[in-house]
């Protein structure tokens, strides 16, 4: 069974799943000390709005990496969920780029405090029990390595989520940069692991066209997120879509999952101004346009199913 804010689902009842997108993407001590951009009731609204559109294009699930470091608000999602017929599965984990939050600075094997990794504890309650006082609890398990590399902070991180992957059995996303490779080693420290790296989405590969990187991590048994379609600023759609066809026409489409990595609202940015700087980045670009131009290059309604639908489900089965 697949945890989701409504409850546990089957994976088959998954349907046709985005494998990564957010709802909000919030600094919440910023929110709480600057709150003039926010209005509570009006972005909840939009954010009900926003996925019911999805709802309405077939999409039956959105897979939800939103963990500490990105603002996750549980109770907040669940007044969102009330009011739209989608699943939306959450998880758990840290993202950063660097340090790991100052809550883990002195506890952890050989710090101040010696003892168990706090982290993987967090992680694991929240696999087993549920986040918070919520009771629901996270599905997946998700961590970060960017620019600055493998950091004894990111290196922590992700060493973390492969010990509550071990005594879980949850699946893992990782957000990589794959211009410097760090897909590569995210594989190395998750498989030093003991990680099953079948359940492993090398998240933002579809950032790149370098299909000899692409089918490298693909042919270690990771699922390739071709996951930011619309963040034209990084890579435009176009090259996007052809480097999809070209891995499904080289026969790993059972390798690929498709998502946006968009938002009903991020605090990163402008409002105004992001949506000047990447109009296409919004959950609707995949079904509008991306899909159509998947179909003119000859991908099949079989494999986009195969994409949408039976990796999704094979990853959290």
């Amino acid at each position: 069974m697949v945890s989701t804010l409504r409850g546990a689902v089957s994976p088959a009842e998954l349907g046709t799943v985005l494998m990564h997108e957010h709802v909000f993407v919030l600094g919440t001590e910023f929110l709480a000390n600057v709150p003039h951009y926010w209005d509570e009731g009006a972005r909840v609204e939009d954010a009900v709005n926003k996925l019911r559109g999805l709802r309405s294009a077939g999409i039956d699930t959105i897979v939800d990496p939103t963990v500490l470091g990105l603002g996750r608000d549980l109770p907040r999602l669940l007044r969102v969920n009330e009011h739209v017929d989608i699943n939306i599965v959450p998880a758990t984990g840290v993202y950063t780029y660097n340090e790991v939050p100052p809550q883990f600075w002195f506890r952890g094997p050989g710090l101040m405090f010696d003892g168990p990794d706090p982290m993987t504890e967090l992680f694991v309650r929240e696999l087993t029990e549920g986040i918070a006082d919520t009771g629901v609890r996270a599905a997946f398990l998700k961590c970060a390595i960017d620019s600055p590399g493998l950091t004894p902070g990111v290196e922590r991180v992700m060493r973390a989520v492969g010990a509550a992957h071990r005594r879980t059995g949850a699946p893992i996303t990782v957000h990589t940069n794959p211009h410097n490779g760090s897909g590569r080693t995210a594989l190395r420290v998750l498989s030093e692991e003991r990680v099953d790296l079948g359940k492993v989405v090398i998240g933002h590969s579809g950032d790149t066209t370098d299909l000899d990187y692409l089918t490298e991590i693909a042919d270690a048994g990771c699922l390739l997120g071709m996951d930011r379609f619309g963040l034209d600023a990084l890579l435009d759609s176009g090259s996007r879509v052809a480097t999809v066809a070209e891995l499904v026409r080289r026969g790993y489409a059972e390798s690929v999952v498709l998502s946006h990595d968009a938002s009903c609202f991020i605090d990163w940015f402008d409002e105004d101004e992001l949506a000047r700087a990447a109009p296409n980045w919004h959950y609707r670009h995949i079904d509008q346009e991306v899909l159509p131009a998947l179909r003119e290059r000859g991908v099949t309604r079989e494999q986009l199913d195969t994409m949408l639908v039976d990796n999704p489900r094979r990853y959290f089965s």
